[in-house]
């Protein structure tokens, strides 16, 4: 039924638009199939979009923003960060480096057919984002998305890490959702691990300290977009980054009342045509 809708949808109201006018959710039931997959929409303006998913999630957390980007002419790749997509034992050994290494190379298969390649991420695929930005000055531009300059108290979780590992290297732990703005029957949480090893969080504290280290050296155009009522990323996050950051175009824009990785269940999709148009005019 959903399938059907779609084309109809998509008949309609034409190709460009037509990923926009579907409850995510519904989405989500009609392509379970899809959600530790990572994708490869051929575009057709010559220019590429990697899209880096977040933290024990999978490239379906931004693939309807895929979807999108590519109805509007772009090559988009949405990798699979290693660890993911399969079960939580699989993050136990997986590094900071490693998912670093995972987009460098997702990077450079863009770069073999584009000639213009933007970096996206969500939470510490945004991180990752900046860390590459560094290295790759010929990179087109950076969208960042609920992106951590720190992560709530992060100072105490470091430590509280630490010593859990101490008496128990190989504990899980279990995920919580704040009772806000659906996020415990949120499309992110379908598709994300709800157990995971306590040993990959030192991982992604060791990301969002690598990534704040040299902002100065970020000088490429710079989307930032956060929620106003994000629970894991401190409040200044967005503003921190954007100080920072040496780039001569850079914009930011609050999301209203949404999840911390709002991608994949945002109401207000008008977030999509503001990340098409920085990518037009960038």
């Amino acid at each position: 039924m959903v399938k059907e809708l779609i084309k109809l949808a998509g008949k309609a109201v034409g190709k460009a638009k037509s990923i926009l006018f579907f409850d995510p959710k519904l989405l989500y039931k009609e392509q379970r199939n899809l959600i530790n997959q990572p994708f490869f929409f051929d575009g057709t303006n010559g220019k590429g979009v990697l899209l880096v998913h977040g933290w024990s999630s999978t490239a379906y957390e931004v693939r309807r923003l895929g979807k999108y980007l590519n109805e509007n002419g772009y090559t988009v790749y949405g990798l699979m960060l290693s660890g993911h997509g399969t079960v939580p034992k699989d993050l136990e050994n997986v590094t900071a480096q490693d998912w670093i290494d995972d987009v460098e190379r997702g990077y450079g298969k863009l770069k073999e057919t584009c000639q213009q390649v933007y970096v996206a991420g969500t939470s510490i695929g945004a991180s990752i984002a900046l860390i590459l930005a560094e290295k790759e000055k010929e990179m087109a531009g950076i969208i960042l998305m609920a992106t951590p300059y720190r992560l709530r108290l992060e100072r105490i979780g470091v430590a509280f890490v630490k010593l859990s590992l101490f008496f128990s290297p190989k504990q899980y732990r279990t995920k919580f959702y704040p009772p806000t703005f659906g996020a415990s029957d949120s499309v992110t949480r379908l598709i994300s691990y709800q157990q995971y090893p306590t040993a990959s969080v030192l991982e992604v504290f060791k990301l969002v300290q690598r990534a704040r280290k040299n902002l100065a050296s970020i000088s490429q155009p710079c989307l930032l977009l956060q929620s106003t009522h994000d629970h894991m990323v401190s409040r200044e996050s967005m503003e921190k980054i954007f100080e920072k950051i040496s780039s001569k175009i850079k914009k930011k824009i609050y999301i209203q009342k949404a999840y911390h990785t709002f991608i994949p269940d945002i109401k207000n999709e008008h977030v999509f045509q503001d990340i098409l148009n920085f990518l037009e005019e960038n």
